[in-house]
């Protein structure tokens, strides 16, 4: 038997990432690694159906994306464009043109960037203040970055039970 390699976390620093934003890489590539393990075997059929009212497995895997993707513009201190806000409402809208791959793809594609951003950051700026959404909700630059990496798990956490439920 194979065995497995550690949690990310586990595995010692992710070259180019500073330290205080460590944790965060490594919780965006447990979510990449953990979207492509629980979705493996997963009947592409059911991507849409949502079990028990809650939200299907495309809503997780965009939501993922959309939220790395807003939080990065929050990061940069700009404000949501109006392709962001269409992407918003689309999350979890069943469309047969959209694939389990696309998705998988999609969200890679945004964690990649993630971490490009986590290398190119001013370590200096972290504790600088960030306006969030329309409301214009109060954190830091810091905190946004954490909770891009934060949401991304409660989201992958709620995906593998979407997923379970569905494959039963």
């Amino acid at each position: 038997m194979a065995k497995s390699a550690p949690e990310y976390w586990l595995r010692g620093p992710v070259d180019g990432i500073p330290a205080l934003l460590q944790p965060a890489a490594h919780a965006l590539l447990q979510t990449r690694l953990e979207a492509r393990t629980y979705t493996k075997d997963f009947d592409e059929s059911l991507l849409w159906e949502m079990p028990h009212g809650r939200a299907n497995v495309g809503f997780h895997l965009q939501h993922i994306a959309g939220v790395i993707d807003r939080m990065l513009a929050y990061a940069d201190q700009k404000s949501l464009s109006e392709n962001q806000f269409e992407y918003l409402k689309s999350e979890g809208k069943p469309n047969q043109d959209i694939h389990l791959e696309d998705l998988l793809l999609h969200l890679e594609t945004k964690i990649n960037e993630a971490l490009i951003y986590f290398r190119n950051i001013n370590i200096q700026n972290l504790t600088d203040y960030r306006s969030v959404g329309r409301k214009k909700l109060p954190s830091t630059l810091l905190g946004v970055l954490f909770h891009t990496a934060e949401h991304s798990q409660r989201h992958i956490g709620q995906l593998l039970v979407t997923v379970s439920a569905l494959s039963k």
